[in-house]
């Protein structure tokens, strides 16, 4: 730049073209990425409603993986009260596993609470941590 250029304040000096180039470029691939993001949308709640309705049998049950699901459960419902440990996710069957992460992207992006895709959800979630004595532990293990 010209020595007439820099002795302008910093705040009037024009923009460098590389740092404006850059900016264009980030804010392109932003844009795409919200793009792609809404388009996908729709496979993604269904894909993430499906799971989250077979989570919550499994959440029901009695089996070896029931409590850990639970507690996943009731951590996206209220994960202050209900705190989730990520490691818990190494106790999974791959099945299960795939499940979680396909409410984790349903709820990424949140239409509704987790617990409104059921009737009277927030009764139906509040029943599960009693049974799990959720909030004596206060931890899915």
């Amino acid at each position: 730049m010209s020595d007439k250029t820099n002795s302008y304040p910093p705040h009037l000096r024009p923009p460098d073209p590389v740092v404006v180039d850059n900016l264009r470029a980030q804010m392109t691939a932003h844009h795409v990425q919200l793009a792609t993001l809404q388009e996908d949308r729709p496979r993604v709640r269904r894909q993430g409603v499906e799971a989250l309705k077979r989570l919550l049998v499994v959440a029901q049950s009695d089996t070896g993986q029931s409590r850990r699901i639970a507690f996943f459960l009731l951590g996206l419902y209220n994960g202050v009260r209900f705190p989730f440990d990520l490691t818990d996710f190494r106790g999974l069957d791959y099945a299960l596993f795939q499940d979680c992460l396909s409410v984790l992207a349903l709820d990424y992006q949140p239409e509704i609470e987790v617990h409104q895709y059921f009737a009277n959800g927030s009764e139906l979630f509040e029943r599960l941590a009693s049974s799990w004595n959720a909030e004596a532990t206060g931890r899915g293990t």
